[in-house]
């Protein structure tokens, strides 16, 4: 399925299993799309990719072809998924999905390379380039990213008040 009509720019479009998409936006063929997903506008989810239950998939973001997502994970606006370490291989063979795991949040602006996996509950930080593995439950950060803490102490500063002691 392809949505990219420019003069329905905004608009909804229910997919199968309560999962949205908003145009314009490519999903390609073959995609695997799990329960209440949403694909925000200019987004492009490539053919063969999987997506788990309850994906979000910010505006902008680029999923390449063969990319899997689990369970409950975040791409935020224009973040990138490749597929390719050598673009164009034009040889389907060479591709290497990114493996997002269940839980896992890439920040807006992030790029992953081909074939590294990011972890359950791991964070990559906006704007970042994960270059290899993200381990569970880690965030990561910079360009390359490395690590900067655990998904627990990133947890607990998202819901710290200005102002309150720790």
């Amino acid at each position: 399925m392809s949505i990219t009509d420019d003069e329905l720019s905004g608009k909804r479009y229910d997919l199968e299993n309560g999962s949205v998409a908003w145009g314009p936006c490519h999903v390609g063929s073959n995609v695997q799309l799990g329960a209440n997903c949403s694909i925000g506008a200019l987004a492009h989810v490539g053919s063969e990719a999987v997506l788990g239950d309850r994906v979000r998939v910010q505006g902008g973001a680029y999923v390449a072809s063969i990319c899997q997502l689990g369970d409950d994970v975040f791409i935020g606006p224009n973040a990138t998924l490749l597929n390719d370490r050598h673009p164009p291989s034009r040889d389907r063979r060479k591709w290497l999905p990114v493996i997002v795991e269940n839980g896992a949040v890439i920040g807006g602006g992030a790029t992953l390379l081909p074939g590294i996996s990011i972890g359950e509950m791991s964070v990559v930080a906006a704007g970042s380039v994960a270059t290899k593995d993200v381990p569970a439950g880690q965030v990561w950060a910079g360009n390359p990213a490395r690590f900067m803490m655990t998904r627990d102490e990133y947890e607990a500063g998202r819901t710290t008040i200005e102002g309150d002691e720790k």
